[in-house]
């Protein structure tokens, strides 16, 4: 397993690869799975802010379509003074995708906290509803 460095290192490598001609709000994210490899994603905007993809959303997905089985961990990397946590429509994804796992928020300033799923997204929708 990498460290939380490890894994805030690699989703601000990503942040710098986001596409962000509207907001200008880059952000990174890293997923980690239950064999250590690690997956991350950036924020792609569109024109119609509909259409934009968070970068939690593009590193789940994209682990999922590269086989990860199980997802450990995320970390999330903006530039905001305030640390950030995953979206709404991010933490639905994380929870079905991920479950009860570690959310590393951070910022280029040095600031870095860990809080779980639970703490942010403490009643969840998921299948058990279905």
């Amino acid at each position: 397993m990498f460290s939380s460095d490890q894994l805030v290192q690699a989703a601000a490598a990503a942040r710098e690869r986001a596409h962000v001609p509207f907001s200008g709000f880059k952000v990174g994210a890293a997923v980690e799975d239950s064999d250590g490899r690690i997956y991350t994603g950036c924020n792609v905007e569109n024109a119609t802010y509909g259409l934009t993809v968070c970068a939690e959303r593009v590193a789940v997905f994209k682990a999922i379509s590269e086989g990860a089985a199980k997802l450990v961990r995320v970390a999330v990397v903006t530039d905001a003074s305030k640390l950030t946590p995953p979206c709404g429509a991010c933490r639905q994804i994380l929870w079905e995708f991920c479950g009860n796992i570690p959310v590393v928020m951070a910022n280029l300033s040095g600031g870095l906290e860990s809080i779980t799923m639970e703490q942010i997204f403490p009643r969840p929708f998921d299948a058990s509803f279905l």
